[in-house]
């Protein structure tokens, strides 16, 4: 069956180091840090104090100020990053077939600090009257896709992934099928998360999963270093637009990479911890490549899962090893998380369009922090400064709890 082609004609993004796609990718190539202090909470009785926010982001300046209270900052981010995308695909609304247009949005969490809030309210009360008639659609983790389908009338297929920190990359992918099939030819597609909280972070840090380098946190997220001690959480909002090569063409859009390859597996082995080996992260990538119809020395860019925890960077780096033999070295591999910290259910997303932009750019963005190799993390991670090289074609990995793993696999754009 002839596959129809996929390409990613418009980006937005939210988070930890930048407002916006022009924010977010400078950031990225100059090694930007997106480490603080935690500001939303009073963190006194917490092992972990520090999380990469969202800066300078006033609801005001996008919503209504009772839209505001309805909405949990998860799906506010979503709709933010939602509308940067479609007006960056310059997309004529009126001139859409809106039933042929379908948004897969989703979030590892989804309304965590809806949930807590309006959970501290009834304990404290004891009442539930006082509970928000808005409380559960604040929390659900399909409402930022609602809420977008809704606000811009997209009425193909629409809904929400979970899979932990796979999920905006299994809703690119699900869009990515969805419009090869023939049952939509225009996609908005990502992931959203705003988990720094009081119940998100004492849980990770209760599973030791966290960096605990409090007095040192600038310096906490740092993948493949032989001192890395655990993830630091980020939050925020990444969206492409996909559409169908042809109706692309047609409406002239600019086309800024295709998505030609899709790898998605499941580690079958244990609820937090990786296959030994990355084995299900080998099997994910090399389905990625064969799906797209290349080679192992097609791929000239990875963006690693690299969470900074000492079990994944070292079965990641292994997984890498496994698949690519020698071709692994000339791979310039990185980990934008050293710099955003780990959105959970919101990485696949804005780690894609970091893997997009390095593609349109040909330049890798750094992993920073990266200062004490760790011996067993022996490839090229563009260590503490950006990389240039040609980039035909690149993977962005995300693996998560549960043992679920994607692959996307994007390439240069050509007719």
């Amino acid at each position: 069956m002839h596959k129809r082609r996929v390409v990613v004609t418009g980006l937005g993004a939210v988070t930890p180091i930048g407002i916006g796609v022009k924010n977010y990718w400078n950031a990225l190539i100059s090694g930007e840090n997106g480490v603080e202090l935690i500001t939303k909470f009073d963190t006194t009785n917490f092992e972990t104090k520090f999380a990469a926010e969202i800066k300078n982001f006033n609801p005001l300046d996008y919503f209504e100020k009772k839209s505001i209270k309805r909405t949990d900052p998860f799906t506010q981010y979503a709709l933010v990053s939602a509308q940067e995308a479609i007006e960056s695909a310059q997309l004529n609304l009126d001139k859409i077939n809106k039933e042929r247009f379908g948004v897969i949005f989703g979030s590892g969490i989804g309304g965590m600090e809806a949930l807590q809030n309006e959970h501290f309210k009834y304990f404290q009360a004891k009442n539930p009257g006082t509970i928000s008639p808005f409380f559960i659609p604040m929390m659900i983790a399909d409402l930022a896709a609602g809420q977008i389908s809704i606000k811009y009338g997209l009425k193909g297929p629409n809904y929400a992934t979970t899979s932990a920190c796979a999920t905006a990359s299994h809703a690119i992918a699900d869009a990515f099928m969805i419009i090869q099939r023939g049952l939509a030819d225009i996609m908005l597609c990502g992931g959203s998360e705003a988990a720094i909280a009081e119940m998100s972070i004492g849980g990770f840090n209760a599973m030791k999963a966290l960096s605990t380098w409090n007095d040192r946190y600038k310096e906490a997220s740092r993948p493949f270093d032989k001192d890395r001690n655990g993830f630091v959480m980020g939050e925020g909002s990444g969206t492409l637009i996909i559409e169908e090569l042809n109706h692309a063409l047609d409406r002239g859009a600019n086309i800024i990479a295709e998505i030609a390859g899709i790898g998605l597996t499941a580690d079958a082995y244990h609820i937090t911890a990786p296959a030994p080996g990355g084995e299900g992260a080998v099997r994910s990538m090399k389905m990625a490549i064969e799906d797209a119809g290349l080679s192992i020395y097609d791929i000239d860019h990875i963006n690693a899962h690299g969470t900074s925890t000492p079990y994944n960077d070292v079965n990641e780096t292994m997984a890498i090893k496994t698949l690519f033999a020698d071709h692994a070295y000339k791979i310039v591999v990185n980990s934008t998380k050293s710099m955003t910290g780990h959105l959970l259910g919101a990485a696949g997303g804005i780690e894609a369009i970091a893997t997009v932009l390095a593609i349109q750019n040909d330049l890798v963005p750094p992993t920073i922090n990266l200062t004490n190799p760790d011996p067993e993390c022996d490839l090229n991670y563009s260590a503490l400064k950006a990389t240039p090289i040609k980039v035909r074609a690149a993977i962005s990995n995300t693996f998560g709890f549960g043992g679920h793993n994607a692959s996307l696999l994007f390439k240069k754009f050509e007719a």
